[in-house]
């Protein structure tokens, strides 16, 4: 089963840039508990969560994103025992509060991008083998073109970027248009869970990191809940 596509793509993604920003903007408008949730609205939930967090490794936020943030409701975290990925919404709403757009802006380009580079690399390939573009990307793309995934011309990011790989897995996890839970399992097995919760928790003890601090247990957290969620039955 292939994935829909629109005209737009973005790196490893069918959805175009309006389209994912909708996405996760909505996983902060709509904010649900992923873990009382029923099915389908579980599926919407994580598509959401991981538009979230694609923008927000493609992009510094805008400052209307920061303040949606920021009025969130903070609904699922004032349970007396807030659950780690509750307490990390909580926590990134606290800091979007706090946050000066200009200044996480900043923050972003010294994370990711740099003069030559940044100070993290968040790139699949170099934290399975210690290399950019090396055999997991080319292995990556293989599974995307089985997939019916492509990149779009002009892109410079390779496939294996941390933003890709979130926009894919909204592909993925669509609930009308996505792929059963079993292929999600597998993609998210050997090209996500391989790496990604190590590349957050990167992200959490960088010395440039301040707002993309909570941006990273949050991406750790659902990394975690992901894992958990994929592995139930049917």
């Amino acid at each position: 089963m292939t994935c829909r596509h629109s005209q737009d793509y973005i790196v490893a993604s069918g959805k175009g840039t309006n389209e994912m920003q909708q996405i996760g903007e909505s996983a902060v408008s709509d904010h649900r508990p992923l873990e009382t949730t029923s099915s389908a609205e579980g599926a919407k939930a994580r598509t959401e969560a991981y538009g979230l967090l694609a923008g927000l490794l493609r992009n510094p936020p805008s400052a209307e994103l920061l303040q949606l943030l920021a009025d969130r409701a903070d609904g699922p975290g004032q349970a007396q025992r807030p659950t780690d990925l509750q307490a990390a919404w909580t926590r990134l709403s606290e800091a979007a509060r706090s946050a000066d757009p200009a200044a996480v802006d900043d923050e972003f380009h010294k994370l990711f991008i740099g003069l030559g580079r940044g100070e993290l690399l968040p790139y699949g390939s170099y934290y399975l083998t210690g290399f950019l573009m090396d055999k997991p990307l080319a292995a990556l793309r293989d599974e995307l073109s089985r997939l019916g995934i492509q990149r779009a011309d002009g892109v410079s990011e390779p496939e294996d970027h941390a933003a890709a790989i979130c926009e894919t897995m909204v592909l993925l996890a669509d609930p009308e248009h996505g792929i059963p839970l079993p292929g999600q399992q597998a993609f998210f097995s050997e090209y996500v869970g391989a790496w990604l919760p190590r590349f957050f928790s990167d992200v959490q003890g960088a010395k440039n990191a301040d707002f993309y601090r909570s941006v990273g247990r949050l991406g750790e957290a659902f990394m975690e809940f992901e894992r958990v969620w994929l592995s139930l039955p049917e």
